[in-house]
């Protein structure tokens, strides 16, 4: 609530700001979110780098405030809305549906019952073919986790900023003719979260090259280039602490 008095405050005492910066250490990610706050930082590099101190373990976030709400009345419009989006699910689904309790046990059989003849499953889209899909293993769900804990140290890094996104090539108009194989972080967690990585070398090949990318096109006296040698080497130290961890599980 008081982060809303404030944006309430600040668009009426300076009209021209809409967007705020904050450095949010790990335990306060979660709460800058619900705020409204995101780690993808839109807002010029120039108009902020040098202006906002740069804490170590903290993470850069971003709130872009929107011109049509009244954030003093936030709380009746999450309700609305959720009252709005409630009333359009129960219109197409049967989820609000209650059916009666099971009585195979109660009739004196015993064993398993089958699920066919559980009330609703069927209408729920269930069949045997579905069940059978949900019983088998993902052979790659342990190194699933392992990218996206990997990536999340990463963009939690402070000097993660820069390869959050693509290259805007509106910003960097020859960018992409320079770089034929570009990447960022949030194309890795797409690939990630549509299941395109088949090894963690892939992953470890795109992290690379994200870095390398960066090396390439920016000179060495630039704040990007430092920031891929500052990310390099964290990776590194990452991948390091992650096979130390593999070859103890395995001595154990």
């Amino acid at each position: 609530m008081l982060m809303n008095h404030f944006k309430a405050h600040i668009r009426q005492t300076y009209p021209t700001i809409n967007r705020f910066l904050t450095y949010a250490d790990n335990y306060a990610v979660g709460y800058f979110k619900k705020q409204g706050f995101t780690k993808e930082v839109t807002l010029d590099p120039s108009l902020w780098i040098g202006y906002i101190k740069d804490y170590d373990g903290g993470t850069i976030m971003e709130c872009t405030m929107l011109p049509k709400v009244d954030y003093l009345r936030i709380k009746d419009i999450i309700h609305a809305q959720r009252e709005a989006v409630i009333d359009k699910i129960t219109e197409k689904s049967t989820s609000h549906v209650v059916y009666p309790g099971l009585r195979w046990w109660k009739k004196g059989r015993t064993g398993p019952i089958d699920p066919e003849h559980v009330p609703g499953l069927r209408e729920l889209g269930w069949s045997p073919a579905v069940a059978a899909l949900t019983k088998r293993p993902d052979p790659h769900d342990g190194e699933r986790v392992t990218m996206k804990r990997l990536l999340a140290e990463l963009e939690r890094h402070p000097k993660s900023w820069p390869f959050m996104q693509p290259v805007n090539p509106d910003e960097v108009p020859d960018y992409y003719n320079h770089i034929q194989k570009p990447m960022d972080f949030s194309t890795m967690e797409h690939k990630i979260e549509t299941n395109q990585y088949t090894t963690l070398d892939g992953f470890i090949t795109d992290a690379k090259l994200i870095f390398s990318n960066c090396k390439w096109y920016n000179g060495p006296d630039t704040v990007y280039h430092k920031a891929a040698i500052t990310m390099e080497k964290f990776f590194k130290e990452q991948l390091s602490l992650l096979k130390g961890t593999g070859k103890r599980k395995r001595e154990n």
